[in-house]
């Protein structure tokens, strides 16, 4: 029998009733033989609850401090769960991650994966117990609590299935698959099928919610078997697998991504010598924020305007360090903006296919949407557009693609 890893999300385990649907689905698979490790978020609610008690105490809560509270939302989880699988008959063990020794960095709220100790879990495993873990949480090597980031779940799940060698890795949430692009934006969207590595990196990266990033690059990397699954409807959802050049040709776009979580900062008047993008992101880099779309334009007075965007929540930090940068490298000024969006359009099929690029922009030029960054990589494109395009763009996009047709191979396992 094989070996899986379950991974439920906040929805999924939402109250006591889920959470016993859970068990019953846990207790299925174990009863067919199947070794079970389940990876469990907090309950729908509980992460942003415990957030909002932090700031209440503190503005600016100690990150180490903030940890701790946010790692006990997935501890009653797991818990709770393995008292339902108990309750059923199933041999049940919940660990945090911290009992599991999912041994990361130190950079709280924000921390990365660097081994995973299997041991005492292929010795539970073998004595027949389900193991229950909880998510988005590890410890560094000075023993301190840390937390993945948000939809730290998926990449504690996809870690556990490289680290155990599983022959399939689970996500259940409340969606049945990877669409073509978010259905509530699009009604024709449609699920995919199958999707590439790759192809869901760049969904990920570029906004789609379904999977975490690192997740995706844990898997892709170790090449597990990622299926995405409805937590309480039966079907075969969307499978995440390597690219495999016997298939048929691939569909130009798979899909179209979007992210609301975006800011633009300008550093203007930056003197036109050789160092200065790294005097700007340098600083940018230290603080722990992360860079997305950069662009740099030169004026005739021999200075440029540079700017680059961030996540929201990294806006107010940023700005601060570039009012510094501004002032140590003599720039004119700094300004923000939070009213963005970004949208893509991923494919593989592009690598073999021109005109993408040309058929983007004239989508949206026909519905008079302004382009105010763009850039691109081997299988994607992004453009940065105000944020009140947002959902006009994703359904212009949508419909030139023809993303809501079955391509001839779909359906195909």
């Amino acid at each position: 029998m094989s070996l899986i890893v379950q991974k439920f999300g906040g929805t999924s385990v939402g109250d006591t009733d889920r959470i016993g649907m859970v068990a019953d689905k846990v207790a299925g698979f174990r009863a067919q033989g199947h070794s079970v490790v389940v990876v469990v978020s907090a309950m729908s609610g509980e992460t942003n609850r415990l957030i909002e008690l932090a700031h209440s105490v503190q503005e600016r809560p100690v990150l180490r401090e903030l940890d701790v509270l946010l790692s006990t939302g997935e501890q009653v989880t797991t818990a709770l769960l393995s008292m339902a699988l108990s309750k059923r008959g199933v041999k049940a063990k919940s660990y945090t991650g911290s009992q599991v020794r999912i041994l990361t960095d130190d950079a709280h709220t924000k921390a990365r994966i660097r081994e995973i100790d299997d041991e005492r879990l292929h010795r539970d495993l073998a004595d027949g117990y389900v193991i229950v873990v909880a998510g988005f949480q590890g410890v560094d090597e000075n023993g301190n609590i840390t937390t993945l980031g948000r939809g730290g779940s998926d990449t504690t799940a996809v870690a556990l299935a490289a680290a155990l060698k599983a022959d399939e890795c689970q996500i259940y949430t409340d969606v049945d698959g990877v669409y073509t692009t978010d259905p509530r934006v699009v009604s024709e969207a449609r699920r995919l099928s199958r999707i590439t590595f790759e192809e869901m990196l760049e969904m990920a990266s570029m906004g789609s919610k379904v999977l975490q990033i690192r997740s995706v690059e844990f898997a892709g990397k170790y090449n597990v078997p990622l299926r995405v699954l409805h937590s309480f409807k039966d079907g075969p959802g969307t499978l995440i697998t390597m690219e495999d050049d016997s298939e048929m040709e691939m569909p130009t776009i798979a899909g179209i991504a979007f992210n609301r979580d975006e800011a633009k900062l300008t550093i203007e008047g930056v003197p036109d010598m050789p160092g200065m993008a790294y005097s700007i992101l340098g600083p940018i880099g230290e603080a722990n924020i992360e860079v997305d779309v950069i662009v740099q334009n030169i004026s005739h007075d021999k200075t440029a305007d540079f700017t680059f965007t961030v996540g929201r929540n990294d806006l107010e930090r940023a700005e601060e360090v570039l009012n510094q940068v501004a002032k140590d490298i003599n720039a004119e000024k700094v300004t923000s903006d939070s009213k963005i969006a970004k949208v893509s359009v991923v494919g593989v099929g592009m690598r073999s296919h021109a005109g993408v690029a040309s058929q983007m922009f004239a989508a949206l030029a026909e519905v008079g949407i302004n382009i105010l960054m763009i850039t691109t990589s081997e299988i994607k494109i992004s453009v940065i557009i105000e944020e009140k395009f947002l959902e006009l763009a994703v359904r212009a996009l949508h419909s030139s693609f023809g993303l809501e047709k079955e391509p001839n191979d779909e359906g195909a396992a």
